[in-house]
């Protein structure tokens, strides 16, 4: 497996974003070693706010929401996914494969043994999130979902075939515009820049490219079997389960009703609309945070 990794210096001075970068490695399963990055902020024996991004976004998404959560006490960890952010990028679209990125962030977590979690996932952070969930019930606490799903081949909604006929057509792949045209509010230039940052060139997209297809909307999906699976373990899933859904998303509208109705853990819980677009991590930052603060602190 060819592997692509951004230069440091695409990441200087990204604006707010002081984090320090920290580093694990995982072998796929052809051997190749990957790196993967993460923030980690807060004080090391406190419980764990993870935070998972999806496409085509990184960390950076995450840090209007870090410092709230660290002043609370919390230990916050923000992955960047295989393909993404700072971690490593494989070359050919063919080495993206949603079981592949399942077996990635399970070596990563259990190799950094997190434990007592309180998840905060969106878009394919809950994708591969959810996965981990039912991987290794035992390590979580509380999970909060926004603006993401868990699909088992029964279709799709408009606003997801549009993107996924956009992703997979435009010429050059505008990151920076995409989030900017996923959020309720402009981006700044300086925004946008930091989204591009991880994405030297086109070659550095083929995970970003890749993403759209690897979404099992029909029942000739790779990882149908899988996430049905997985579902088993939600529908036993007795902790706390929120959703945080946001009010202006077309890809994702009404997703929240199948995790209310499927996770036991969902029933009686603060369920919220936020106000957003899709990346609601950059239109309603505080409520997210202050969000996680409860959910993680009831679940104590």
């Amino acid at each position: 497996m060819k592997v692509l990794r951004t230069p440091d210096e695409r990441f200087a001075g990204l604006a707010d974003f002081p984090f320090a970068p920290h580093y694990s490695e995982v072998v796929d399963g052809d051997g190749t070693k990957l790196r993967v990055h993460h923030v980690d902020e807060g004080p090391r024996g406190a419980p764990v706010a993870l935070l998972m991004h999806g496409e085509p976004s990184w960390a950076y998404l995450y840090r209007k929401i870090i410092p709230p959560l660290v002043a609370n006490g919390h230990r916050v960890i923000a992955p960047d996914l295989i393909g993404f952010g700072r971690s490593d990028k494989p070359a050919a679209r063919t080495d993206y494969t949603y079981e592949r990125h399942v077996a990635w962030m399970s070596a990563w977590l259990t190799q950094l043994d997190l434990k007592n979690i309180t998840l905060f996932c969106q878009d394919w952070g809950g994708l591969i999130g959810l996965r981990l969930v039912a991987a290794f019930p035992e390590r979580f606490a509380a999970v909060i979902v926004a603006n993401t799903g868990l699909p088992v081949g029964t279709g799709w909604s408009e606003g997801f075939n549009n993107w996924l006929q956009f992703s997979q057509n435009v010429p050059q792949m505008p990151i920076g515009g995409i989030l900017t045209g996923g959020c309720a509010r402009d981006l700044t230039d300086a925004e946008r820049a930091a989204y591009d940052a991880p994405f030297p060139d086109e070659s550095y997209k083929e995970g970003a490219r890749e993403f759209p297809k690897l979404v099992p909307i029909t029942p000739e999906h790779g990882s149908v079997a899988e996430n049905k699976a997985a579902w088993e373990v939600l529908a036993r899933f007795k902790k706390p389960f929120v959703t945080a859904f946001s009010d202006g998303d077309a890809v994702t509208k009404g997703g929240e009703a199948v995790f209310q109705e499927r996770v036991p853990g969902a029933k009686g819980q603060p369920h919220v609309t936020l106000h957003g677009g899709h990346f609601l991590q950059e239109d309603s930052p505080a409520e997210i945070a202050a969000l996680i603060d409860r959910v993680a602190k009831a679940a104590r």
